[in-house]
């Protein structure tokens, strides 16, 4: 009997020290939702599943006022901000464009030119993280084991899962629709492994879009949305609104699955092929996992973030994320990993919808606003090219015109100043060489200054109102400005030693990098300017 129990006592004692988490955890998974403010957490929980976000919020830690400190909130600077734990004026990621004045061309975030698609039939996809002028926490992970570690990223948008996997990442992947594939270039590897390839030919995007796009639930319980049909959505090819149902007719191409939330649920099943195939988490060397999903950010642009779409699509993800949690918890182990998740940006209103409830919003756009400048420019000084290009909200002057002309950029900005403020929307004009003496309100300039890479920002900028922006079509929303609701967003740490718990003080998204770099004991980033968040870190 006694034999017996002593059997029974070290199988028991096995058994707790089987589940005790590892030193540090096997598995980071980093997930960022694209376009979601910090108010769709709560906003959509109670029709949320208990395996998704509730359970992040139930069982993790929650930073609920967590915000970005910078701007243009756009999708390459958030990114690239969550894994630098830096700011643009630091990693060089301004904008998702900007002007290049040495070569007068337009650049894109990822853009390389020396490197090819691979996996894909198409031309496009020259991609690298070779813009990112500094390091990621992906790097730093690599280079606090000389490589050992697997860093792999994926997501729909090549910069969604590009900049978070790094300079020294094993492989990034996005989605191109034309080639109904998902895809990654010669920077990483000259041919895509065979579990890739195996899961493009199973064709699951032309699978999921040979179906309607369906309310997942009864339309009675969407109260948290406005009607499924209002002007200011929009309404696309072959619908006679913006009503459920939406077609979703394969063509030949799968590109439009992004704008749907089935390509969501595309990137959490690749996500899961990752982990079993490239057997991320699965020994004692913490590999990285970078996820983002990409098509709230499509939907929320296109509906608007009161829409029933937006709401359909957050239920949907959550659904997916459920998934993705349980199936992380089974192949690699509930206490072997660490999973965040945030976003990179929140996102606006829409304008139309404030005005009906009797806020002041507004919309204007790049080309008006690029006539009002040159208009100006052109009274005053003659009819010459006095700018070169207007982006982000920022103008680039003709620098060299202007040097011939005996002319200086307060020149230009005393000029431009008054026509511009008079415009509808405007709340300052800045120029930005003079940013660091202005009077200008101080959290505002603070937000402003981390924005501005030199060599990539431009001479002026201009802010707007509350609910204002340039807009690219008539309808949806967008958002890129300095007010909270683009710049709150959720922060949830949950796995490994991650207690449950909320922060309510104020946190910054450049404090996430840094965070797991003390989980992780590594260096942070090199160009890092966040601190830990020691309720998150002091797990140990």
């Amino acid at each position: 009997m006694r034999r017996y129990i002593l059997a029974l006592l070290c199988v028991s004692q096995f058994a707790v020290q089987a589940q005790t988490p590892p030193q540090q955890p096997k598995l980071i998974v980093g997930v960022v939702v694209d376009q979601m403010a910090y108010e769709f957490l709560y906003r959509y929980m109670p029709l949320y599943k208990d395996q998704g976000f509730k359970r992040l919020v139930k069982e993790g830690y929650s930073c609920e006022n967590t915000h970005f400190n910078y701007i243009p909130t756009y999708t390459g600077p958030g990114h690239a901000s969550v894994y630098t734990g830096s700011v643009p004026a630091l990693n060089g990621i301004v904008s998702n464009d900007w002007y290049n004045e040495r070569s007068g061309a337009s650049v894109y975030v990822t853009d390389d030119s020396s490197v090819t698609m691979v996996g894909g039939n198409g031309i496009g996809s020259k991609m690298s993280p070779k813009n990112m002028v500094s390091t990621t926490i992906t790097d730093m992970l690599q280079m606090s084991n000389q490589s050992a570690s697997k860093v792999v990223g994926i997501a729909l948008k090549d910069r969604g899962a590009i900049l978070p996997a790094g300079h020294m990442a094993d492989a990034a992947y996005w989605y191109d629709g034309a080639s109904n594939a998902w895809v990654t270039s010669s920077y990483y590897m000259t041919s895509t492994p065979s579990w890739v390839q195996q899961f493009n030919q199973e064709e699951r995007a032309q699978k999921m879009m040979n179906r309607n796009w369906e309310l997942l639930l009864p339309a009675s319980v969407y109260t948290a949305s406005t009607a499924d049909s209002v002007p200011w959505e929009t309404v696309y090819v072959n619908e006679p609104n913006s009503a459920f149902p939406h077609y979703m007719n394969f063509n030949g191409s799968s590109e439009s699955i992004k704008g749907t939330p089935f390509g969501n649920t595309l990137t959490a099943q690749f996500a899961m092929a990752a982990i079993k195939n490239e057997q991320l988490g699965a020994d004692a060397i913490t590999d990285f996992l970078c996820v983002s999903f990409s098509s709230t950010d499509y939907v929320g642009h296109a509906y608007g973030p009161h829409s029933m779409e937006v709401e359909d699509t957050y239920l949907r993800l959550d659904k997916d994320l459920g998934e993705l949690i349980s199936y992380l918890d089974t192949q690699v182990g509930r206490e072997n990993y660490v999973l965040f998740l945030t976003a990179d940006h929140g996102v606006s209103p829409t304008p139309q919808y404030m005005q009906t409830l009797g806020v002041p919003a507004g919309t204007t756009t790049e080309q008006i606003m690029l006539e009002r400048m040159q208009s100006a420019l052109r009274s005053a000084w003659g009819d010459k090219v006095w700018i070169r290009a207007y982006t982000n909200q920022q103008i680039y002057l003709n620098d060299a015109l202007l040097q011939a002309s005996g002319k200086t950029i307060d020149d230009a900005y005393q000029v431009l100043y008054q026509p511009l403020m008079d415009m509808p929307g405007v709340s300052y004009v800045l120029q930005i060489n003079e940013l660091a003496t202005s009077t200008l309100n101080a959290s505002i300039k603070e937000l402003v200054i981390n924005g501005i890479y030199p060599q990539r920002s431009g001479d002026i900028q201009i802010l707007y109102e509350p609910y204002w922006f340039e807009a690219y079509r008539p309808s949806g929303t967008t958002h890129g400005s300095h007010f909270s609701y683009d710049t709150h967003v959720p922060l949830l740490f949950f796995g490994w030693k991650i207690k449950p718990g909320t922060l309510h003080r104020n946190v910054y998204i450049t404090d996430i990098a840094p965070t797991l770099a003390d989980i992780l004991r590594i260096s942070e980033p090199n160009a890092c300017i966040g601190n830990v968040i020691p309720e998150v870190a002091g797990v140990r």
